[in-house]
């Protein structure tokens, strides 16, 4: 399954950077070939100061080897060995009109003791061989200003996606992405959500080729999601305020990314590559003390929005 899977995330960052370039019309995309020194590598692709884009990346990764005393805690287990692939990307666009976009497709395998000795390229990761697979991901979409029809947009391609496999996966992972993106520490949701699923395991209704063919379904579902956005607000006016605002915003997400999103924090415990990992922060971001957007205005009302999710299909 990992080798598919691998395949998989090959083609589609060829396929969203391709795309990405086209809708950019300037900047073309930087690869990076990386190693792991304890195993593994991966495909960072960087583009920046664009006409559409200032900076984004679409990353993908194949790691492995022993399992962090740190990452032991979190999934349970004592020494073990791991197999981690996925394609992570973050797009940040110049126009405060145009939405920011994270995504996220992945596939994961612990090797508990009782197999520690076998390769991981020998691995399937299944039950039957002292291992335990899942997949995960998902993606969304954090506006500075809100146009409600691109909302609407963006979660009818994910509902769609998902009621091709399970009517009750939207509902489901709507929901999870809310929880999952909500910024603590301020109260409020990063943007205005998408999907998000995690631990994707193997059941009597759900065996890893039906997971695999949802999160393949999700993950060629996202240029259809994002793109039609982009082209809809990439040449609209803005001033230097919303700008600001924008980059006020920034901040928000570079404390969530930072301070809460597991990714993130796997990356950095298990000795990744750190300019792939932080290639998701924003190249120009402000804090401003105490900043309280104008009653009335078009900020304050994407601010009342995301205080409290909602259904936007």
């Amino acid at each position: 399954m990992k080798d598919k899977f691998l395949t998989y995330i090959q083609n589609l960052q060829n396929q969203i950077t391709s795309k990405l370039e086209e809708v950019d019309g300037v900047a073309k995309f930087r690869e990076d070939i990386w190693q792991r020194s304890e195993g593994g590598g991966g495909r960072t692709r960087v583009i920046e100061n664009g006409a559409v884009f200032e900076k984004g990346g679409v990353n993908i990764s194949a790691v492995h080897g022993k399992l962090p005393s740190s990452m032991q805690q979190l999934f349970n287990v004592a020494e073990a060995d791991f197999f981690a692939c996925g394609l992570s990307l973050v797009l940040h666009p110049k126009n405060p009109m145009v939405p920011t976009v994270h995504a996220n497709w992945r596939y994961f395998e612990i090797y508990d003791e009782s197999n520690i000795n076998a390769s991981p390229k020998g691995r399937s990761g299944g039950a039957n061989d002292g291992g335990h697979s899942w997949f995960g991901g998902g993606q969304d979409l954090t506006p500075y200003y809100l146009f409600e029809e691109d909302a609407k947009h963006f979660h009818q391609t994910c509902k769609a996606a998902c009621d091709k496999h399970n009517l009750e996966f939207y509902p489901k992972y709507k929901k999870q992405c809310d929880d999952y993106f909500w910024n603590t520490h301020r109260n409020e949701e990063r943007g205005v959500g998408g999907l998000f699923f995690d631990y994707c395991k193997e059941s009597q209704e759900m065996k890893m080729e039906d997971w695999y063919n949802f999160v393949t379904e999700v993950g060629n579902s996202f240029l259809e999601a994002y793109v039609p956005i982009v082209e809809r607000r990439k040449n609209l006016p803005y001033t230097e305020a919303q700008r600001t605002w924008q980059e006020i915003r920034r901040g928000r997400y570079v404390e969530f990314n930072l301070v809460h999103d597991k990714g993130t924090l796997f990356g950095l415990k298990t000795n990744g590559r750190i300019e792939s990992i932080l290639m998701s922060l924003p190249p120009k971001v402000q804090w401003v003390y105490d900043h309280n957007p104008e009653a009335g205005s078009e900020e304050e009302k994407l601010i009342k929005i995301l205080q409290k999710p909602i259904n936007w299909v």
